[in-house]
């Protein structure tokens, strides 16, 4: 019962299948970081979350900062998994993704820390500013090239783009 097919034949229909495969690929990889707006959204809060420790505050108060910080930061998590358009059928995470994050965490953590260290001898207002100011630039500079880096290997090993008119 099965139907001779010509070569030229699978090769469009394997292209019919390849090619939406491949639009959800690059969908994925341009909204998958929330863009520009959602790491100076995250910044901010780092920045305002560490400042605010550097008001030398009570226990309960570093205990309610912290509380408060995390509730700020779930608010950018929510909204744009809400507004994410693109539901896979088979997500996946991948080594690059969870090292990136460890090595997020390692950056930001140790440059809020190491500039901590720096500005001891300052007044905890200013060590506060300086040490926000800091994290927040390290996390920036470091979240656009390694998100860029993690969601690239969502794609298979080898597997290319689509290019239109292209034969193979």
């Amino acid at each position: 019962m099965s139907t001779p097919m010509s070569a030229e034949q699978a090769w469009r229909d394997l292209q019919r299948i390849r090619v939406p495969q491949e639009r959800v690929y690059d969908e994925v990889e341009r909204s998958a970081s929330g863009g520009r707006r959602a790491a100076y959204a995250t910044a901010a809060i780092m920045w305002v979350f560490l400042a605010g420790l550097g008001l030398d505050l009570p226990r309960w108060g570093v205990w309610l900062m912290v509380a408060a910080y995390l509730v700020l930061l779930s608010v950018p998590a929510v909204h744009h998994h809400r507004r994410s358009q693109v539901l896979l059928h088979h997500s996946h995470c991948t080594w690059r993704m969870f090292a990136t994050f460890a090595a997020g965490a390692v950056v930001t953590g140790g440059t809020a820390l190491l500039s901590g260290r720096l500005t001891e001898s300052l007044a905890p207002m200013t060590a506060g500013l300086i040490q926000a100011t800091a994290s927040a630039i390290a996390f920036l500079l470091f979240v656009g090239p390694a998100s860029r880096w993690a969601i690239g290997s969502l794609r298979r090993p080898g597997a290319r783009t689509y290019r239109a008119g292209a034969d193979r």
